[in-house]
């Protein structure tokens, strides 16, 4: 068995840095013919030089005047072996009895598009949904109906699987569970730890799961989304710019950014989310609930069923368009990255979403932008054709393999220290200036009369 190859970019590397991971815990360069990078002194390297190179980097990035963070599967995966020992369930194909191959084909149409082997849940949602309306088209209503049954019971246990992943997470072994909670709240707050003269931290997600509510609530991170109300929130187009400030004592002026606060966008839907009526709301449906169907039984949800679960590509089919409420989600992204001075960091997305990589391919037309793409692995080749495709090296970072992007090292190791510590950077401050400052002995012409090397006044 041939070992992980782990791919390093940061800083001022003019190309990925490939190595293995060795039996003592070091690592070693890949033998890829390419001449070693020079922060490498004999092909042989600790974790302790990966986290001088990785931490300070990283820590500027985060720091940008505009942060967004997109998590995608990989971060489900990761809480959940943290958790339960194992990887969640995957997203696999359906089998559907009528038109079954006409769904496939359009199916895996679309998955090769997207650069995956074949189609997947999502592939066949779409194909389905788009025949439906064509038979409805059609006058077929017996095949319609059958179809509409087919498609309700698929998505019914789709949701149920959801479901069961957040309750394996919820019910797991109480060491396990709190240590991979724990693990979460540390990972998040590490992008939302964010300076009051900074913009909020932008979230996004591709996953159905509560898991980044459930652990932005443990941390007690507030997020702002385009939800308002409390008892069965409802999903407004007309997106208020609402922030949470306050006021310091015996200051005047323009109140401050309150701590713990991320504006948070799930672009797919999600499992809590259910179309009523001419309204998207979200129901009260608890973290690890063994199905869905009780919550719906409620004044109000009458005529809410699993297929009105607001699932991407799953738009109900009374509604105008079928991009909504999608088409507003996809907007937020774009209006949060596509700007100056801004970074983007990727966790755990495998870059299969065409209409999420052409946000980011637009992001990376603005020079100051930065994409970081930190991912577990790679193994249909996506992360790495996707950076070459773009052909934007200086833009880019990437922070992938096992040693590198493993949720647990990657949050103990290399990420920014999850708080806003003033203390910390005054101390720097205060090191820099006597270590600028501190008396030397003479070596030269460049030294003073009184021993002071003056290019350290500089």
């Amino acid at each position: 068995m041939s070992a992980t190859v782990n791919v390093l970019k940061v800083r001022d590397d003019h190309r990925p840095v490939s190595f293995t991971t060795l039996e003592n815990g070091e690592f070693a360069l890949a033998l890829d013919g390419n001449e070693p990078p020079g922060w490498v002194a004999d092909d042989r390297f600790s974790i302790k030089e990966l986290r001088s190179r990785i931490e300070p980097w990283l820590t500027s990035l985060f720091q940008s005047e505009y942060l967004s963070f997109l998590a995608g599967s990989g971060l489900t995966h990761a809480v959940h072996y943290l958790a339960a020992g194992e990887g969640a369930a995957g997203m696999g194909a359906v089998a559907l009895t009528g038109y079954q191959a006409e769904i496939c084909k359009a199916a895996e149409e679309t998955s090769e598009r997207a650069g995956r082997k074949k189609g997947n849940l999502e592939d066949q949602l779409r194909a389905a949904n788009e025949l439906l309306r064509g038979l409805e088209i059609l006058g077929k209503t017996d095949d319609a109906q059958k179809l509409r049954l087919e498609l309700l019971e698929t998505l019914n246990v789709f949701s149920n699987s959801i479901l069961q992943t957040e309750a394996r997470i919820a019910t797991a072994d109480e060491t396990r569970r709190e240590q991979a909670f724990n693990t979460l709240v540390t990972f998040l707050m590490s992008f939302a730890s964010r300076s009051g003269v900074r913009d909020r931290l932008n979230i996004f997600t591709t996953n159905y799961d509560r898991l980044i509510e459930a652990g932005a609530e443990l941390a007690g991170l507030h997020l702002l989304d385009r939800f308002v109300g409390n008892l069965t929130p409802i999903f407004r187009s007309s997106r208020l710019d609402l922030d949470m400030h306050y006021n310091p004592p015996g200051i005047r002026g323009e109140p401050r950014y309150l701590e713990g606060v991320a504006r948070f966008t799930k672009l797919h839907g999600s499992v809590d989310w259910v179309q009523t009526g001419k309204d998207i709301r979200r129901i009260g449906l608890a973290f690890g609930a063994d199905e869905i169907t009780p919550y719906l039984q409620a004044p109000g949800l009458d005529d809410a069923t699993s297929h009105k679960i607001m699932i991407y590509p799953n738009a109900a089919k009374d509604r105008e368009t079928s991009d909504y409420p999608y088409v507003e989600l996809f907007r937020d992204l774009a209006a949060a990255v596509c700007r100056p001075n801004s970074t983007l960091v990727t966790y755990g997305y495998s870059f299969g979403d065409e209409h999420i990589n052409r946000v980011i391919r637009d992001m990376l037309t603005i020079p100051s932008t930065h994409l970081v793409i930190i991912s577990y692995d790679d193994p249909l080749g996506r992360i790495m054709k996707t950076y070459d495709e773009m052909g934007r090296p200086s833009q880019i970072s990437l922070l992938i393999g096992p040693a590198l992007s493993d949720l647990k090292t990657l949050t103990e190791t290399f990420l920014p220290k999850a708080a806003i510590d003033k203390t910390t950077s005054r101390m720097s401050d205060l090191i820099k200036q006597r270590f600028g400052t501190e008396q030397r002995p003479n070596h030269g012409t460049n030294s003073g009369a009184d021993g002071f090397n003056l290019e350290d006044l500089v």
